[in-house]
């Protein structure tokens, strides 16, 4: 029984040196990558994460709407007319989204597409990758303030690793500082009166 025992505890040993091993080589090659590969990386995770299909304004072409190159991920463009909207869709299941998808309403009231790039007052240049992470871990705007709100899928992004999430900050850093201050979100008992006081939808 004592050398089964030992036979057990011995391979158990194995089996736990091997995920060392393989933890250890993972965390050698995220730190032996350079930083134009770290930036390269979270490029790839925002592309596959459609993060521009919101918070990229469009240009309308023939072929529908394309991501406006010149202003990538800098968020529901501030000089924006917001649409026309029934208000009766706060109190329904529905929900209604600008042409370019950046700006929506629901039950949640209007929410707009947040400004990702470097840009210090309007976008995240006072952001740290810290924060960030706090931020998509949370639900919550840089980590402690208001609920993010929908469609934003950051139940999803919490999912990434710490290692995943600071590529995509890297990345949103690396991007030109676009200044652009995006409209803060309106509460589902404010549509209407914004609508009334604005004229805007």
């Amino acid at each position: 029984m004592k050398k089964y025992i030992a036979q057990i505890f011995l391979f158990s040993a194995f089996i736990f040196s091997i995920f060392l091993q393989i933890n250890c080589s993972k965390n050698e090659e995220a730190k032996a990558m350079s930083p134009d590969e770290i930036v390269a990386k979270g490029e790839y995770l925002v592309n596959l994460g459609g993060c521009n299909d919101c918070h990229s304004p469009k240009v309308f072409t023939e072929m529908g709407p394309m991501f406006d190159t010149t202003k990538l991920l800098s968020g529901h463009p501030s000089e924006a007319k917001l649409f026309p909207v029934d208000t009766s869709v706060t109190n329904s299941k529905w929900m209604h989204t600008s042409m370019d998808l950046t700006a929506w309403v629901g039950p949640w009231g209007v929410s707009f597409a947040a400004n990702l790039t470097p840009d210090g007052p309007t976008g995240l240049g006072n952001w740290t990758d810290e924060i960030f992470i706090k931020a998509i871990r949370t639900g919550k705007h840089m980590g402690f303030g208001r609920g993010i709100l929908p469609p934003m899928p950051w139940q999803n992004y919490a999912l990434l690793t710490e290692d995943d999430l600071k590529t995509i900050f890297a990345y949103l850093k690396s991007l030109p500082a676009i200044s652009n201050k995006v409209p803060d979100p309106i509460p589902p008992n404010m549509v209407a009166q914004s609508l009334n006081i604005k004229g805007k939808m």
